[in-house]
């Protein structure tokens, strides 16, 4: 599943509706004179996969991702990511009969927000239900490096970059799951062992 084309419409400064499209399946590179919005395009992104910490998308209320702030006639802000989901090795679970995916996320001003699928209105849950299905978390601190961060990772240890790249994909999720697996199964077999001292002592008084 990939990133097909993006649908833009009152977000940060495209105040009218934008279609973006022509992206490669494996890599992309967005670029332009300064000013022409290339960093709001990865803003949009952001927004539409739930991003919860506003400074990464250089905002400080959901208010301010509207164009102009609300002040100038434009009174919401929408943005549609249209995934291509042809691959079905890599597809979100319940979906597999689905070769695109459209999610969208609204915003009014005054805080209302809305979110999509294939234009069915659903609960926020439901859409990161279908993000972390394919391994998408935006919240996770290494899912975007921005520019400030850079030469600390490329000054980062093996253990950390491979600490870093576990956290981006996923797996530190499992790993912290089986670490509790582990501690559970320990704490059972303590348990067992106690019962079975407490019962040969038993037999032994008998």
């Amino acid at each position: 599943m990939y990133i097909k084309s993006i649908i833009i419409d009152g977000f940060k400064s495209y105040g009218k509706r934008t279609e973006v499209h022509g992206f490669d399946p494996e890599f992309n590179a967005i670029t332009g004179l300064n000013g022409t919005g290339k960093s709001n395009i990865l803003d949009s992104i952001c927004f539409v996969l739930g991003i919860s910490n506003l400074v990464h998308v250089r905002a400080t209320s959901l208010q301010e991702l509207v164009y102009k702030s609300g002040q100038a006639g434009v009174t919401k802000a929408t943005v549609t990511l249209v995934f291509d989901n042809t691959d079905k090795d890599q597809c979100p679970l319940g979906y597999e009969k689905c070769n695109e995916i459209s999610i969208t996320r609204q915003i009014v001003v005054g805080g209302k927000n809305k979110y999509l699928i294939n234009g069915k209105t659903v609960q926020n849950k439901k859409v990161q239900d279908l993000f972390c299905s394919v391994q998408l978390n935006v919240n996770n601190p290494n899912f975007l490096i921005m520019q400030g961060r850079i030469t600390k990772v490329l000054n980062m240890k093996p253990q950390e970059i491979l600490s870093m790249i576990e956290e981006a994909a996923g797996t530190s999720v499992y790993e912290a799951k089986r670490e509790h697996s582990i501690k559970l199964i320990e704490k059972k077999d303590a348990k067992l062992n106690e019962l079975y001292t407490v019962g040969s002592k038993q037999n032994t008084n008998a």
